[in-house]
């Protein structure tokens, strides 16, 4: 097993992770676009796109926390010039954590995509997964292109050979991001 990866698995719950064949496999076949950036202090596995980036997982060793490197990491992806994506775990009592989360995305000027539910189950453990679109852009984008853009990853990386890896078919991207009726829109 992959250092990096038992890094990976060691912080995140097992609903957000996938299989290290998975990760494998989408670096092998899409080496151009699924890139893993990592040092001794952090992890950033994302997904690149002529029009956007997705960030997978970011992890920052312990010892690195509160340092920036966080952050440098994340204007590495905004000088890319173009969309840059994160699925983020809502705000909860029952993980203090959260709320740091959602204010590293907010203080690197990324902010949510109120009208966007995400919603999943996971292919292996069959758990629910709920989590917060964030997004940053260099010029204003609707939340229809965010929304268009967190699909293809979607279909691209989570749902990449989910038959071979999980032994079942994944669910759409449709199923998983929606648009909800009721959101309240952005000012």
């Amino acid at each position: 097993m992959n250092t990096w990866f038992e890094h990976l698995r060691g912080y995140f719950p097992a609903r957000e992770m996938k299989k290290e064949s998975h990760m494998e496999g989408l670096f092998e076949d899409k080496s151009g676009e699924y890139k893993l950036d990592k040092s001794d202090q952090h992890t950033m596995v994302y997904f690149e796109k002529p029009d956007y980036v997705f960030i997978d997982y970011v992890l920052i060793d312990s010892s690195a926390r509160g340092s920036g490197l966080g952050s440098r990491l994340i204007h590495k992806m905004k000088k890319k010039g173009k969309l840059v994506l994160a699925e983020v775990d809502p705000i909860s009592e029952n993980d203090p954590a959260s709320a740091k989360r959602v204010r590293f995305y907010e203080n690197n000027g990324f902010q949510k995509a109120p009208s966007i539910s995400y919603v999943r189950q996971h292919p292996q453990t069959e758990e629910r997964s709920e989590m917060d679109i964030f997004y940053w852009a260099p010029e204003p984008v609707s939340e229809e292109f965010v929304l268009e853009k967190m699909r293809d990853a979607y279909e691209e990386v989570h749902a990449y050979e989910s038959e071979r890896h999980y032994g079942k078919k994944p669910q759409t991207a449709e199923e998983v991001l929606r648009v909800l009726e009721n959101a309240e829109k952005p000012r």
